[in-house]
């Protein structure tokens, strides 16, 4: 054994691996269900003022300008009830990390997001799938608990598929189960309905939700997890002591307040999801209605990795993706209507 070698959970893991982010300007990008527009003008002068702020101190350990207008936007009882972080990411691994030890257990749905099985793996977890049925529906074994169940992720929307749980099925899983049920909201301003109601009614629901897809603020990393004040303190103490950077917590703190072009923006991406589902299915495609910012799709042809190197070569980036067990397809980011149009234009170039 080297003097240098990692963990052995940690040599066998798969690591989870992002979308391809090429320089700006180079590709239209349909893969990493960023959002197409610029974020809020608040946005912009808020970081533009903040950059003649206190850069040589430390930021607010707990974000507390950002969870005080959240909490009164999002209509909770207090900042309490709010942990922020370092893009919904971190909380997931402070998730996992304060949930589940070595040897114990975590569950996800499959397929959805591969960086679940990630953090078990760099637990020393084991992570148990469970597969959807036809239609995206959760068998009722999801719901079923065991001695070494400790966490179970539910992505809702899921990705890649779009499709979501209803909240009233969300709330008997978490009756049945013996831990906490985690509610990954990425995609919920999409969605028309969230569980954050739930987080108040049932003390093992959590819901996590960030600012990368609908606030278009990828490129800040900020995210955030609602539960209750009880959990939410003690899984504080696990988060790095400054997670939250200064420029992060003003820009994130001035989008969450911008809620009427939050409607704007997501009214608009929805009307062009919709008319990709109606074209995609006119050029063949089985399409899965979405609820999310991008949509799941096959082809009868099977051809889908052979389609995605064309519209790559041809400066279109999709996501191509290949789930053991399950099958293959493309998940296609909302763009703006031109840039769904000139996607679409090559898919049925490459399909004519």
């Amino acid at each position: 054994m080297s003097k240098t070698d990692l963990r052995p959970a940690l040599s066998r893991m798969l690591p989870y691996t992002p979308g391809e982010q090429p320089p700006p300007g180079k590709f239209i990008k349909l893969n990493t269900n960023e959002s197409p527009y610029p974020p809020p003008q608040e946005v912009i002068r808020a970081i533009q003022d903040a950059a003649t702020g206190p850069l040589n101190r430390y930021p607010d350990p707990t974000a507390r300008s950002f969870r005080n207008e959240a909490s009164r936007v999002l209509g909770l009882p207090s900042p309490d009830w709010i942990l922020a972080g370092n893009g919904s990411d971190e909380i997931l691994t402070i998730l996992v990390r304060g949930f589940v030890g070595e040897g114990q257990k975590l569950r996800l749905p499959y397929p959805s997001y591969n960086l679940y099985r990630t953090l078990a793996d760099i637990q020393g977890a084991r992570w148990e799938q469970t597969p959807f049925l036809d239609g995206w529906h959760l068998p009722t074994m999801f719901g079923q608990g065991d001695a070494d169940l400790r966490l179970v992720l539910l992505p809702n929307p899921n990705s890649p598929s779009g499709t979501i749980v209803p909240k009233d099925e969300i709330a008997k899983l978490a009756e049945s189960l013996p831990c906490p049920l985690v509610v990954d909201e990425a995609y919920a301003d999409f969605a028309g309905d969230n569980c954050l109601d739930l987080v108040r009614s049932h003390d093992n629901i959590l819901v996590t939700r960030t600012l990368s897809k609908s606030y278009a603020l990828a490129g800040i990393r900020f995210g955030f997890l609602v539960g209750s004040p009880a959990i939410l303190g003690k899984l504080g103490n696990i988060k790095d002591s400054y997670n939250c950077d200064y420029l992060a917590t003003v820009a994130a703190t001035a989008a969450i307040g911008a809620q009427d072009w939050l409607r704007e923006t997501v009214e608009t991406m929805n009307q062009t999801r919709a008319r990709m589902e109606t074209r995609l299915a006119e050029l063949g495609f089985n399409v899965t209605p979405s609820k999310a910012n991008f949509v799941w799709c096959t082809h009868p042809s099977g051809e889908h990795e052979a389609m995605h190197q064309f519209l790559k070569k041809n400066q279109v980036l999709v996501r191509y993706m290949n789930f053991p067990d399950w099958g293959d397809g493309l998940r296609i980011s909302v763009g703006t209507d031109q840039q769904v149009d000139a996607c679409l234009m090559l898919l049925e170039r490459y399909l004519s």
